[in-house]
């Protein structure tokens, strides 16, 4: 076990327990240094797309190694990285677009945020520097990734840094705020929307940014048919960019391509991170339309990473996306979903510790309550999400976890995100090791 309070030097990122030492990883399944094994029923942090161990990822990545491990951004472009800008092109919802590489999804939200701005500069709309968010959110823990999001317990320590944009309610089914539920959800949240921009002052809101599907902080809560392409007509009104968030949603995992693919919504600016590489190198773009690039490219844009267009990254990225088409893992992602998601939702019906079961292609959350009928969550000091994952854990499935989602203190979810290559016999027994993790709930 690594010694996270003893002779380790480094600062992990839980600092409550030991962490177990992994040492391989093959498929859905990762190996500890003691020979546990552990079903990876969340790939990772909703990651791992491609499955673990797959030589051709690992390849590309010595292979671009080999022939240029770095070079700047503004000195050099690359093989690698032109080809794979050619080759993501076509599956990108958006026409003909522009790609900006970053090193992950948090890079890619701040380039998305700061590109609204240029975007905007460049037009003379210099009073546009809004951007609106939705509460109960993430799109990463940059300051401007982080102000775009609306996790209160991720804010709180910050919040002296935060407080320039602003945010108005998620398309969250299960504690829906519309009145009228679930009649005209759409409609009402893009109302909303529409209502925030103008008491902000039009010509002042630069962007609306929002994951397709909502991820980590609302455990695959998918919104109402109407909802995103009312969201769109209200930006495209009031010239305000829509930023889809994809870091999560993107590369198959909700059963397309995109999340947005779903509705048919076309964004003026997309961000990308987790899938791209599927977790084996650190990755992600920004991808805008055209019209966005051509008119930023006027003025320019002040902006950049060590580590943005870097060809192994792009290499790695582009060995992901031939894995995804040629061996058609999306298709599975949706056929594997749709599988899981009946399977677990018949196998938690009976227990009156799961409030909703939901999802969409292979991104699946439960909502843990105290009471079904009144849908009262837990207590946070009943701390029921830990002792899920805990139990969970204890029997070789990892879940991913969050909290804290229904007034910024009470709110148990856990999620299920596992590789795409997931056997519909490793489905069983994730379904089996989640409700016995759940049950055990009721035993304590």
């Amino acid at each position: 076990m690594a010694d996270t309070e003893g002779t380790s030097h480094v600062f992990h990122r839980v600092l409550s327990r030991p962490l177990p030492l992994a040492v391989r990883a093959e498929g859905v399944w990762i190996e500890d240094a003691e020979g546990r094994r552990y079903l990876d029923g969340a790939g990772g942090a909703i990651v791992v797309n491609v499955g673990h161990g797959d030589r051709s990822l690992v390849d590309a990545m010595a292979e671009q190694s080999a022939r240029t491990s770095y070079v700047h951004g503004t000195a050099f472009t690359t093989e690698a990285l032109e080809a794979y800008a050619d080759a993501v092109a076509p599956v990108l919802p958006m026409d003909d677009p522009r790609i900006y590489p970053v090193s992950g999804g948090s890079e890619a939200v701040e380039t998305a945020i700061k590109l609204a701005r240029a975007f905007h500069l460049s037009r003379g709309e210099d009073s546009r520097t809004l951007v609106i968010g939705r509460r109960a959110s993430y799109h990463g823990n940059t300051l401007g990734a982080l102000d775009a999001g609306g996790k209160v317990a991720l804010r709180r320590a910050y919040e002296p840094w935060l407080g320039r944009f602003s945010h108005v309610d998620a398309a969250y089914e299960f504690r829906c705020p519309n009145p009228d539920h679930p009649s005209g959800c759409g409609p009402w949240h893009a109302e909303r929307l529409d209502r925030a921009i103008v008491e902000a002052g039009p010509t002042t809101v630069a962007a609306f940014i929002a994951e397709p599907v909502a991820g980590a902080t609302l455990a695959a809560a998918v919104p109402p048919d109407d909802y995103w392409p009312a969201i769109a007509e209200v930006c495209r009104r009031h010239g305000v960019l829509l930023i889809a968030d994809e870091v999560m949603t993107g590369f198959g995992r909700t059963g397309r391509w995109f999340g947005v693919d779903h509705w048919g919504v076309r964004p003026d600016v997309l961000t990308v991170g987790k899938g791209s590489t599927s977790g084996y190198f650190p990755f992600g773009f920004a991808a805008c339309t055209p019209e966005v690039f051509e008119t930023v490219r006027r003025t320019g844009f002040v902006h950049g990473f060590t580590w943005s267009h870097n060809g192994v990254g792009a290499a790695v990225a582009h060995a992901a996306l031939r894995r995804l088409s040629e061996d058609g893992l999306v298709e599975a992602s949706a056929r594997r979903g749709e599988r899981l998601l009946k399977s677990l939702s018949s196998a938690l019906e009976d227990d009156t510790s799961v409030g909703d079961v939901r999802g969409i292609g292979l991104m699946v959350g439960v909502e843990l309550v105290a009471d079904r009928s009144s849908r009262t969550p837990f207590p946070r000091e009943h701390q029921a999400t830990e002792r899920v994952v805990a139990a969970a854990r204890d029997a070789g499935l990892l879940l991913y976890s969050s909290t804290g989602h229904v007034d910024g203190l009470d709110g148990d979810l856990v999620m299920l995100g596992p590789p795409f290559v997931i056997s519909d016999d490793e489905c069983e027994l994730v379904v089996e090791r989640t409700a016995a993790a759940i049950a055990s709930l009721r035993s304590r």
